[in-house]
């Protein structure tokens, strides 16, 4: 048996060896040698030669900064303590500003803001392009946080120990160079860590496996270990829960992207908590543990069906006793798409046909209670910040139209009022939203919104560009389209946004539907939505284009080469292309419960079916797809674009392509690298489309 294990990996290494010999782009997954990037410059020089050159770019550009850089911008606040924290850019500060308003003067309506960092300066200062990626701080006063800071908006960050009364960096404060895990504040002396510790240390996805607790003015090598993951899992991470005063220690393992073993640290040891492994842990609030179930959960003789809301008594689940309430049970067409809390109430956003309604749920006689908030309607709400220390809360309600309003809110009274609303950056009465079903190929009804001018003609000639991602249990809901709004809405276009599989929009089975040797379903149903809209004659193939990012990168490298009938643009970015290779490839390996382990022959059957890299054939109609990537994107690697640009070319077919310089995952760091980035994108789209 020993033997015959052996032969069989020797046969699959060398399968592997065979591939990768036959892959010519290989030398493209070098990030920065000489020779990708003197491909990359080519490449970037061509594109902004002719898409510079198009006649609404630079308005497009314009525009475009002149929104990002509005002073007018929502300010989501992080309310901690007595303050207001938040982040921002603008012309002045193109990197950034992390700063606070006293709560007093942020609750009414007219800021007096506060600098604290001034990244731009520290740029300048170290040399490094700084990118703010977040902080924690030391309850309950506050005077203390940990800031995050990418060098060029990757993934890994370093993060310091900041003093915000001082407004510096604390000298011998706690610090950790680029690491993709994180730290929270037990106490002022304590951290929990999760970190890349040294050799062996990190998983295979790129992400720490160890969990430690480090002390004040000791070395992080000598601090305690708490908690040690599997080499193969996607990560271990440490965080804490607080529930009023009490704080909790919480472990996370993960062993894939969708299952994780949780546990909290309690009298010195590492306790097991005993609930379902794709259950998402939300909060703890007056001792009720809140989590959300993801398949259904037979317990003490009842079950709680998949997409419920249920919470446990937390010091019960310690000593391994189930006491179960339900709190919301959403229906086939329902999802909940944010849970948050105040101090002493809860707040979930719920998702209904894709549109969103808000509830406060109270927790008394062991017993939650709900109520539902009056809020806007045919839209989408965001809880956009809550306070710990009281029941106020902020939420922004949006859609594609009206310019987003963000409300003061106070959960104790359900009441709210109107705190800020952007300016209309369009004429949005000018332009109709409707939902409409398309028909998938195995019959499922996969709903999309449609944005278009009132009166349009039903004649197959409208410029129409659809946005989707279908992944992740991510949904795409209604949001103001500023930018879009003007570079595209008011150049003729149509905008779509596809609910399709793979997505949250209706819990979690929509998305399992679309997973490993089900994702043939979310191609279908774009596809679906596409003829839907030729079939009632909003456009045709000559006027349609497609767009999506990361897994949504995928998603229209597989429409291109499996469908080039149907699109005549397609803007592919930060793409995941080759699915032979993906788990190779910086975090690739953490994707692997969403997408199949290619080298696993029965899974890289299916996989190979529609990797994009794998399925390029000469002669055919593509259509001259623009792919767009960052060198510095440290999550899913610039090569999948890169090798897929140069095999294209050298089978004889057009592309256009753009890699920024810097920008992680996100594409860009700054509001200019934005506005460039948008201006290329539509002068590619109004080309080919209009």
């Amino acid at each position: 048996m020993k033997k015959y294990f052996l032969l069989l990996v020797t046969l699959i290494g060398l399968n592997q060896v065979m591939n990768a010999q036959e892959d010519n782009y290989l030398w493209l997954e070098e990030i920065d040698s000489q020779k990708s990037l003197e491909f990359v410059n080519a490449q970037n020089k061509a594109t902004l030669e002719e898409l510079t050159a198009e006649d609404d770019y630079q308005s497009m550009f314009d525009n475009s900064l002149a929104i990002y850089n509005s002073s007018e911008k929502l300010v989501y606040p992080a309310i901690l303590g007595d303050f207001a924290y938040s982040f921002w850019q603008d012309k002045n500060h193109v990197r950034g500003i992390w700063r606070r308003s006293s709560l007093e003067s942020y609750t009414s309506g007219n800021p007096v803001w506060e600098t604290l960092l001034d990244l731009d300066e520290l740029s300048k200062k170290e040399g490094k392009k700084w990118v703010y990626k977040g902080s924690n701080g030391l309850y309950p006063d506050y005077n203390r946080f940990l800031i995050q800071l990418s060098n060029g908006g990757g993934d890994a960050v370093f993060i310091k120990e900041f003093d915000v009364n001082k407004k510096q960096f604390i000298e011998n404060g706690f610090s950790i160079d680029d690491t993709k895990g994180g730290v929270n504040y037990v106490d002022e002396n304590t951290l929990v860590v999760a970190s890349d510790f040294g050799e062996g240390t990190v998983t295979t996805s790129g992400y720490p496996r160890q969990v430690k607790l480090w002390k004040r003015g000791t070395l992080l090598k000598d601090a305690q270990l708490i908690y040690e993951g599997e080499t193969t899992d996607v990560g271990t991470w440490g965080f804490v829960f607080r529930d009023g005063s009490q704080a909790y220690t919480m472990i996370t393992q993960a062993s894939t992207f969708f299952t994780n073993r949780n546990f909290v640290w309690h009298n010195n040891k590492a306790i097991f908590l005993d609930i379902p492994d794709d259950a998402m842990p939300s909060n703890i609030l007056n001792n009720q543990f809140i989590i959300q179930l993801k398949s259904d959960w037979s317990v003490n003789s009842k079950t709680y069906k998949t997409g419920a809301l249920i919470s446990l008594n937390f010091t019960e689940l310690l000593k391994g006793n189930k006491e179960i309430q339900l709190i919301i049970e959403p229906d086939e067409f329902s999802s909940i798409t944010q849970v948050s809390t105040t101090k002493n109430k809860l707040l979930i956003s719920l998702l209904t046909n894709v549109k969103s309604e808000l509830y406060i749920y109270s927790f008394n006689n062991e017993k939650w209670s709900s109520e539902k908030v009056n809020a806007p309607d045919f839209g989408s709400i965001y809880i956009a910040g809550t306070n710990e220390l009281s029941d106020d809360y902020f939420f922004e309600f949006t859609n594609f139209t009206t310019p987003s309003t963000m409300y003061f809110a106070d959960a104790s009274k359900n009441t709210f009022e109107t705190y800020k609303s952007l300016p209309a950056y369009f004429d949005g009465s000018k332009y109709e939203i409707q939902q409409h079903k398309a028909k998938s190929k195995d019959g499922t009804m996969v709903p999309y919104f449609m944005v278009s001018a009132k009166g349009m003609k039903y004649d197959g000639s409208n410029p129409t560009l659809i946005y989707a991602y279908g992944g992740y249990e991510i949904s795409e809901i209604p949001y103001y389209a500023s930018t879009i709004g003007v570079s595209w809405l008011d150049k003729g276009g149509v905008y779509v946004v596809a609910n399709i599989r793979g997505g949250g929009e209706y819990g979690p089975k929509w998305h399992q539907d679309g997973m490993k040797e089900k994702r043939q379903n979310v191609f279908d149903d774009l596809y679906g939505v596409t003829e839907d809209l030729i079939s009632r004659k909003v456009s045709s193939p000559k006027h349609l284009g497609i767009m999506g990012g990361s897994n949504g990168g995928l998603l229209v490298g597989v429409a291109f080469t499996q469908r080039p009938d149907l699109y005549n643009a397609v803007v592919c970015q930060v793409p995941l292309l080759d699915m032979q290779r993906f788990n190779k490839l910086l975090a690739g390996a953490s994707w692997i419960g969403e997408y199949g382990n290619p080298d696993i022959p029965e899974e890289w059957e299916y996989l190979k079916k529609y990797s994009p890299y794998h399925n390029l054939k000469k002669g055919i109609d593509y259509p001259e797809v623009f792919f767009v990537t960052s060198t510095r994107d440290d999550r899913v690697h610039p090569g999948h674009a890169r090798k897929m640009v140069a095999k294209m070319n050298d089978m004889g077919y057009k592309t256009y392509y753009y890699e920024n310089t810097e920008g992680g995952h996100a594409g860009s760091s700054t509001n200019d690298q934005r506005a460039k980035s948008h201006a290329l994108k539509f002068s590619y789209l109004l080309k080919k489309l209009k």
